[in-house]
C-alpha cells in the first residue's frame, strides 16, 4: 500500500524512511505522526524494554558501488550507496552532468553494470557529443551498455493538465528489465520541478520517483542546479533531506583564478571526508584531489644515489638516499636548474626512468641551456628514460597543477623526479592553497618511493632569504642553499648544505663553478675572517703559491748554506785531525830521537873511560864520596 502524499511529506519532515510504518494520532486539535514501532515499544513493559538492544552485534557496513572517479571513491569510502539515491548539486559549469555520466561509463566499462541516463535539460545527442570529447568511447557504449532517454518537457504540456511521471517511469521500468540496468541518472531534475510550479506537485512527483527507485533496486544519481550566490539547490531544500548522499560541486574565483571543488555534505550510514577538495577535468574526465590518510608510512631506504657529481656527493656524505626529497633554494641565477639537470642526467645514466617538470620555461630551452655546461638530456629523451613536461602557471590553480603532476606520475612511473621551480605554483591563487598543494605533492611522491629534487625561489640573498614562501623546508630531507658573493666588481656562486637528515654532511661553504666541462665545487679561501671567491680567490691562491715558492727557494738556499758550512767545518776538523796526527808523530819521533841521543852519549862515555882506563862512573862517584867522609 502506498502512503498518501501528505503522509509521505510528514514522514520526510520527521526523517522516517518507511511511511507505511507510521500512523496518525489525534492530540487535541492537532495531528501527530508517530512510528508504529514507537507504539509497539510503549506497549512493552519497562523491565522488558531494559533488555532490548543490550547484546552487541557486529556492524553491517553500507553496501556501495564504486564510481571509478579518481579520488572520489577514496573520499566517500567506497562510492555511492547501492540501491539508494544520491544528489549532485552545483552551479553552471561545475561538472554535474560530466560527473554523473562518468559514473555510468565507468560502471559499464569496469564492472559491466549497465545504466540509464534520463536527460531533462539537454538532448541525448548533445550529451553524447560532449561526452565524446573524453577518452571514454561513449559512442560505442551508448549503443550497447547505456541507454539515453530524452525527457524534455514542454511547459505548455505540463500546464495543460495534471502531470505526473507515471508514464515515463513505466517506460524506464520496462527498459530496466530489458537491459538489466543497475544505475540510473536523472540529469536536471530541477528543470522538471520548475515546470510544475506547484510545491505540492513537486513533492508528490519527487516521492513518486523515490518510491519507484526503491521498488526497482536501482542506484540513482540526481543532478540539480544551485543559485549563483547560494550553495543550496534553488527552492528545493527538501531534495537534500530526501536523498541518502549529497555531493556539492562548486566553481568560484579566487585571486582571479577559477577554482573547482567538491564536497560531500551528507552520507547516511557511512563515514566520509567532509572537507572541500579540488577538482580538475582531464582527458579521462573528472579527477578529485583526495588527500592521503593522516598516517605516514614512508619506507626509509639506506641506498645512496648520486646528487649529480662527485664533489657534491662527498659533501653529502656519499650522496642522497633513494626515495628522499631534496630542496634547492636560491635567488635567480644561482644555478638551481643546473644542479637538477645534473641529478636527472646521473639518474638516466644509471638506467632509471626520470621525470622533469618545469614551470614557465620550455623543455627545449632548458635542454639548450644545460648543454652549455656539458649536461646533455636529448639522448635520454629519445631513449625513453626521460620525460619532460612544461606548463604555464598563469591562470591555473595550484590544485590543477597537482592533479596534472599526479596523472604524469601514474602514467610514467618515474624513479627520479625534478620540479623546477615548485614555488611557481604560488604565482596565482591563494598562498595557503599553494602551501597545501606543495606539502601534498612531496608526501605523494614519497609514498611512491620516488627520489625527488625540487627548486624554490628565494626573494632575497641572505640568511633571512633562505626560507621559502611555501614552507616546505621542514619536510624536505636535504636542503641545499645557493647564494651569491659580490665583491670587487665580481659575482660568484656559493653552495652550502643547510641540512641532510641521516647524513654526516659538510658544513663548509664551497664555490660553485660552471664551465664547459660541467659544474664543479672549489674550496673557498678564508683570509682574516673573509671568504674570497673567483678572481680574488685566484689572486690570493697565486700569491700564496708564489709565497710558497719563495719560501721553498729560501729554504733550499739556507739548506745549501748550512750544508756548505757543515762541509767546511768537517773539512777543517779533518785537517786539524791530520795536523794533530802529524804533531803526534813528530812528538813520538822527537822523543825516540832524544832517548837515542841520551843512550848514545852514555855509551860513548863508557867506551871512552874504558879506553882511558878510568874507573867506571859509579866507582868514581863512590870514591869521591868516601874521601869526603874522612
Amino acid at each position: 500500500m502506498r502512503p498518501s502524499p501528505a503522509l509521505a511529506l510528514l514522514c520526510a519532515l520527521a526523517d522516517i524512511q518507511d511511511p507505511t510504518a507510521c500512523v496518525y494520532l489525534s492530540l487535541g486539535a492537532q495531528l501527530a505522526l508517530v512510528p508504529v514501532w514507537s507504539l509497539w515499544l510503549t506497549a512493552i513493559p519497562s523491565k522488558a524494554r531494559l533488555n532490548i538492544g543490550t547484546a552487541r552485534t557486529p556492524p553491517h557496513p553500507l553496501a556501495k558501488l564504486p564510481t571509478g572517479i579518481e579520488g572520489f571513491d577514496q573520499l566517500s569510502h567506497g562510492g555511492f550507496p547501492r540501491h539508494r539515491t544520491s544528489l549532485l548539486i552545483g552551479g553552471p559549469g561545475a561538472g554535474k552532468t560530466v560527473f554523473a555520466l562518468q559514473c555510468l561509463v565507468n560502471a559499464a566499462r569496469q564492472h559491466r553494470a549497465l545504466g540509464i541516463f534520463v536527460a531533462f535539460e539537454e538532448s541525448p545527442r548533445q550529451i553524447i557529443a560532449n561526452g565524446a570529447t573524453f577518452d571514454w568511447g561513449l559512442t560505442s557504449l551508448s549503443a550497447k551498455k547505456l541507454f539515453f532517454m530524452d525527457a524534455h518537457l514542454s511547459p505548455t504540456l505540463v500546464k495543460a493538465g495534471d502531470f505526473d511521471l507515471v508514464g515515463m517511469l513505466a517506460m524506464l521500468a520496462a527498459k530496466k528489465q530489458e537491459m538489466g540496468a543497475q544505475w540510473i541518472v536523472f540529469d536536471g531534475i530541477d528543470v522538471l520541478l520548475s515546470l510544475l510550479q506547484d510545491p505540492a506537485a513537486e513533492m508528490r512527483e519527487l516521492y513518486r520517483l523515490r518510491d519507484w527507485l526503491a521498488d526497482n533496486a536501482l542506484t540513482a544519481i540526481l543532478t540539480a542546479k544551485t543559485g549563483s550566490r547560494s550553495t543550496e539547490a534553488m527552492h528545493y531544500d527538501f531534495l537534500q533531506f530526501m536523498v541518502d548522499c549529497v555531493v556539492r560541486l562548486e566553481r568560484r574565483q579566487e585571486d582571479r583564478i577559477s577554482v573547482q571543488t567538491l564536497q560531500i555534505t551528507k552520507y547516511r550510514g557511512s563515514g566520509y571526508a567532509a572537507a572541500e577538495f579540488p577538482v580538475s577535468f582531464g582527458p579521462s574526465g573528472i579527477e578529485v584531489g583526495a588527500t592521503k590518510p593522516p598516517g605516514i608510512g614512508h619506507k626509509a631506504s639506506t641506498e645512496r644515489l648520486s646528487a649529480g657529481f662527485d664533489r657534491l656527493d662527498v659533501m653529502l656524505g656519499g650522496g642522497i638516499f633513494r626515495g628522499s626529497s631534496t630542496l634547492i633554494t636560491g635567488v635567480p641565477g644561482t644555478s638551481k636548474t643546473t644542479l637538477t639537470g645534473k641529478f636527472i642526467e646521473a639518474a638516466c645514466r644509471r638506467g632509471e626512468r626520470a621525470l622533469f617538470v618545469s614551470f614557465d620555461e620550455s623543455a627545449d630551452q632548458i635542454m639548450r641551456n644545460l648543454s652549455s655546461v656539458a649536461i646533455e638530456l636529448k639522448a635520454h629523451i629519445k631513449s625513453g628514460l626521460l620525460r619532460m613536461y612544461s606548463a604555464r602557471t598563469e591562470g591555473v590553480s595550484a590544485e590543477e597543477h597537482l592533479l596534472k603532476i599526479s596523472a604524469l606520475i601514474r602514467e610514467y612511473q618515474p624513479q627520479c623526479m625534478v620540479i623546477d621551480p615548485l614555488t611557481a605554483i604560488a604565482k596565482t591563487g591563494a598562498l595557503g592553497a599553494a602551501r597545501t598543494v606543495a606539502n601534498r605533492l612531496i608526501y605523494m611522491v614519497k609514498d611512491e618511493a620516488i627520489t625527488l629534487m625540487v627548486t624554490a625561489l628565494s626573494e632575497t640573498d641572505g640568511p633571512e632569504g633562505e626560507a621559502t614562501d611555501l614552507q616546505i623546508s621542514t619536510i624536505a630531507d636535504t636542503w641545499i642553499h645557493l647564494s651569491y658573493l659580490v665583491r670587487s666588481g665580481e659575482r660568484n656562486r656559493a653552495l652550502t648544505i643547510v641540512k641532510s637528515r641521516g647524513t654526516a654532511h659538510s658544513n663548509q661553504v664551497r664555490e660553485l663553478i660552471l664551465s664547459d666541462s660541467g659544474p664543479s665545487l672549489s674550496d673557498v679561501y678564508t683570509a682574516g675572517g673573509e671568504v674570497l671567491m673567483g678572481t680574488l680567490r685566484w689572486e690570493k691562491e697565486a700569491e700564496e703559491s708564489a709565497k710558497k715558492i719563495r719560501q721553498r727557494v729560501e729554504s733550499d738556499q739556507k739548506r745549501r748554506e748550512l750544508q756548505f758550512a757543515e762541509a767546511s767545518t768537517s773539512a777543517q776538523i779533518k785537517a786539524l785531525q791530520l795536523d794533530l796526527e802529524r804533531q803526534r808523530a813528530e812528538l813520538t819521533l822527537y822523543s825516540g830521537e832524544d832517548e837515542g841521543r841520551t843512550a848514545s852519549s852514555s855509551q860513548r862515555e863508557r867506551e871512552l873511560r874504558q879506553l882511558r882506563g878510568a874507573d867506571p862512573v859509579g866507582v868514581a862517584v863512590r870514591k869521591s864520596a868516601n874521601g869526603a867522609a874522612k
